[in-house]
């Protein structure tokens, strides 16, 4: 019949299928779109300042051992406004479609939860073996200054989040795909360290999965 009205349900589906929705807005995901300016500032600062100026500001934001052992929360914090490889790197990529989508799904105040815990928790994770070990005489005392920064763990963590979301098929390929990407960066060996904290950070999201569930089922005045 013509001139027939198309159902809420399908215009609402349709609405939620549009392209545009996959990146942040400042109305829609403000969380992500706040943070996402503040990573292009400094992946700018990155490209354009002096080298020397660069490394600087990069090692006094480090997670090492060392400002972890004087300024944990001022390195912890400082350490994920910087994307290790750039904003072309996969994880920042990640990041943009993750995170909006993440916090169209539960608010921006959990959506920053999750990615804050999966920073913290894997950093931690990861450094405080290297002090135990240059305590015990197995690494050398350099290992205290290892440069450590980016977002990488708070977006392993946001994926694993998300994923408790989506529908099983989904749910699991996703899971599967990323999940054997971070194996096989550990398998390389390059940097086993860093490869170990993507791993455990995606568990930390896996396991924030009965909270998301229930932030989505429930949505309150922190996930608007």
């Amino acid at each position: 019949m013509t001139g027939e009205r198309t159902p809420p349900e399908t215009a609402g589906h349709r609405r939620r299928m549009r392209p545009w929705r996959l990146l942040p807005t400042p109305t829609g995901t403000p969380f992500t779109f706040a943070y996402a300016a503040v990573l292009v500032g400094t992946s700018l600062f990155v490209l354009f300042a002096e080298p020397g100026v660069v490394a600087s500001a990069l090692r006094g934001c480090s997670t090492d051992v060392a400002h972890l052992a004087h300024t944990p929360v001022f390195v912890l914090v400082a350490s994920a406004l910087w994307i290790d490889g750039g904003i072309t790197s996969p994880f920042a990529i990640a990041f943009l479609v993750v995170l909006t989508a993440l916090e169209r799904r539960i608010g921006g105040r959990r959506t920053a939860g999750v990615f804050v815990l999966g920073h913290t928790v894997a950093t931690l994770a990861t450094e405080v073996p290297v002090g135990l070990s240059v305590m015990a005489g197995h690494l050398p005392e350099s290992s205290l200054h290892r440069l450590d920064y980016g977002i990488s763990f708070g977006v392993s963590a946001s994926i694993g989040a998300l994923a408790g979301l989506l529908t099983p098929r989904p749910r699991w390929a996703v899971l599967a795909v990323v999940g054997g990407m971070l194996v096989e960066d550990l398998v390389e060996f390059t940097d086993p360290m860093t490869s170990w904290g993507h791993l455990m950070a995606l568990a930390i999201g896996v396991g924030t999965w009965p909270l998301v569930r229930r932030w989505r089922l429930a949505p309150g005045p922190s996930a608007a």
